[in-house]
């Protein structure tokens, strides 16, 4: 690595480091001054609210990584205008584009810290809520609902209760080519929930529809559907907070949803946002280099006035397409990535204008 480079590198992560850690600091402040009385008055000791703070870290820090990126930019690159230092680089040579080229490979490695750190911060929102209290009671039965398991069977469930993983009256239809493929209906009294197994349907029958006028019913003690093997709790589809799910987590529940008939536009637009947002520092660094260029002349005033400028748009943009795709507006990954796609293409337009 050239010397040059490593100058940029180290301005670029001196503030960039500053102002990540300092703006969850602020978050923090300002959550005290809200919330501390509520806290204290519900009977919560001291110790555990300042624990719960530490569990909030996480994401006030990850919240915190597309501006701290933005803020680095500019103003690495603005005081390496204000002191002449992209003209000197300039005269030796040096384009624009070389002199910021670690700025964007800082970028991806910043988005993959950011991708890894969304990992970590629903399980530190689960910790929290349950140190300050703040889940509710829990539904534990559910009725009068169809569930469709990704083998294709449907089942219509009349009660499930989850604390005796139990479903009182179930019937199950397969629907098939009755020339190749016979269409299956069956119907049981109770299904009780084996962990490790699956569903077990008891005291029932089930009919096989091998033709128009070829049918077969067969009653049966025990029958252990295949594919069934969600569990009573995702059975429930209880609604949870999507910031206390990992990835993989709510985009199995999203499909648990979607196959009990629900249309969960809002958690496919969270699913998708739980990408888009860590891949903004490397879309805001690429777009607030050349923007930076813009002024040779601007101070501090200026950088700050640039940052706010940017963060207010991009949070606009945000709320926007993120309502509009819970609204079925907009496809929900459109929505969820169109801000990073506007100051995408704002970034190369900019850096087309760049004058290099």
């Amino acid at each position: 690595m050239r010397i040059l480079d490593r100058y940029v590198t180290r301005e670029f992560l001196r503030l960039f480091l500053l102002f990540a850690l300092a703006s969850p600091l602020m978050f923090v402040i300002f959550d005290i001054t809200d919330n501390l009385d509520r806290h204290l008055a519900r009977g919560i000791p001291p110790a555990r609210v300042a624990l719960s703070y530490v569990y909030q870290l996480p994401l006030f820090i990850l919240y915190a990584f597309p501006v701290a990126a933005l803020i680095a930019t500019i103003f690495t690159i603005n005081n390496m205008a204000r002191y002449s230092e992209l003209t000197a680089a300039k005269a030796g040579g040096i384009s624009f584009y070389r002199l910021i080229a670690p700025l964007p490979l800082l970028g991806v490695l910043l988005a993959g810290g950011a991708l890894a750190l969304s990992e970590v911060v629903p399980v530190a929102n689960r910790l929290r809520a349950e140190i300050l209290g703040q889940r509710g009671r829990a539904r534990t039965a559910r009725t009068d609902f169809v569930y469709r398991t990704t083998d294709g069977l449907v089942f219509s469930i009349r009660r499930l209760d989850v604390e005796s993983g139990q479903i009182l009256d179930i019937s199950m239809e397969r629907e098939g080519d009755e020339s190749r493929v016979p269409t299956v209906h069956a119907m049981a009294e109770t299904a009780d929930y084996e962990p490790g197994r699956g569903w077990v349907l008891h005291d029932g029958y089930v009919r096989w529809f091998l033709g128009p006028d070829v049918e077969r019913t067969f009653k049966f003690r025990n029958m252990r559907p295949r594919g069934f093997q969600e569990t009573p709790e995702q059975l429930l589809a209880q609604p949870k907070d999507p910031e206390e799910m990992r990835y993989r987590e709510l985009a199995h529940f999203i499909d648990i949803i979607e196959r009990s008939g629900g249309r969960p536009l809002e958690l496919r637009v969270e699913l998708a946002q739980k990408i888009a947002v860590p891949m903004a520092t490397l879309i805001i660094v690429l777009f607030a280099a050349p923007l930076a260029m813009s002024s040779q002349r601007g101070g501090p005033a200026y950088g700050i006035g640039i940052a706010l400028g940017v963060t207010l748009v991009y949070l606009m943009l945000f709320r926007i397409a993120g309502a509009a795709g819970a609204t079925g507006n907009l496809p929900p990954v459109v929505a969820a990535w169109l801000p990073n796609l506007v100051f995408a293409v704002g970034a190369v337009v900019l850096l087309v204008k760049a004058r290099t």
